[in-house]
């Protein structure tokens, strides 16, 4: 942590995480200016910004230069954007050429490549939770019951697939039943995922959600919440894996107690969780 003030740039998405890094960066001393994108940002950061601008997709050389404007040394990304809305973007001439130079448009290649962009700014990205720490998901059993040993196999076999889904740079997240995949993340996000898994699965579906291998955790880390847990429960799922230390957990203590009164079951994930 830094105990440095240092003007942080924001580029808020949807959601309750850019509050969060808003509010832990300002805790700790830090000016924090925001960029907001039409369509899929919570605007409330703006309350808690020093300064804000609200852009388009794409519109990436207005952005640098509002950040070089005010002085920013680091800069954080945090919170959703609908992919699907995002397929319509229009490129500035900056964002298209960095678009053109891809041969891939997955999310950490287009991450990466919009992360060196700013630190060829001079402006170093970093983690969102360096400015909120608490929402990294312990490792270990999370919730009072344990998995079966049909769901251990499940987590085990999820674990895997997950990581070489994740290796392909296609998503996070797999839905199987009893050793079967029954939907696995692309586009539409986790939640949508679960959904789809467990319709064609039925009652007792495992959903595991892993980092990807070799992706870049300054910028896009997997996420979960209380809300994917109660979307479980109405579907029938039973048990969930998030992998600890690389992932984040939106309020982890409501969702399990949640969990808790509904006998799902919550692992944070670890290679040893498996020895």
């Amino acid at each position: 942590m830094s105990t440095k003030s240092e003007t942080i740039g924001l580029i808020a998405g949807g959601g309750q995480f850019p509050l969060l890094v808003a509010k832990g960066a300002a805790a700790q001393g830090h000016r924090v200016v925001a960029v907001f994108f039409k369509g899929h940002s919570n605007l409330e950061v703006s309350a808690l910004a020093d300064d804000s601008v609200e852009l388009m997709l794409g519109q990436l050389s207005r952005l640098i230069s509002f950040f070089k404007k005010n002085g920013v040394n680091k800069v954080v990304m945090a919170g959703t954007i609908n992919k699907p809305k995002a397929l319509d973007v229009r490129p500035d001439l900056r964002a298209a050429k960095l678009l053109f130079k891809l041969a891939t448009k997955g999310d950490d290649v287009l991450l990466r490549a919009i992360t060196r962009e700013f630190e060829s700014e001079g402006m170093q990205v970093v983690g969102p939770h360096v400015y909120a720490p608490q929402l990294l998901t312990p490792a270990g059993l999370l919730t009072k019951r344990r998995p079966s040993d049909v769901e251990k196999t499940d987590l085990a076999t999820g674990w895997r697939i997950a990581h070489e889904l994740g290796r392909l740079d296609i998503g996070q997240c797999v839905v199987l039943r009893e050793g079967i995949i029954t939907a696995v993340e692309a586009i539409e996000g986790t939640d949508a995922a679960i959904r789809r898994g467990c319709e064609l699965g039925g009652k007792g579906c495992c959903i595991v959600k892993v980092f990807k291998p070799g992706q870049e955790d300054r910028v896009d880390m997997p996420s979960i919440g209380l809300k994917t847990v109660q979307g479980m429960h109405e579907l029938g799922a039973t048990c969930l894996g998030v992998e600890a230390g690389k992932s984040l957990f939106f309020d982890l203590d409501k969702a399990v107690e949640f969990a808790d009164r509904n006998g799902i079951c919550i692992v944070g994930l670890t290679e040893d969780w498996f020895l």
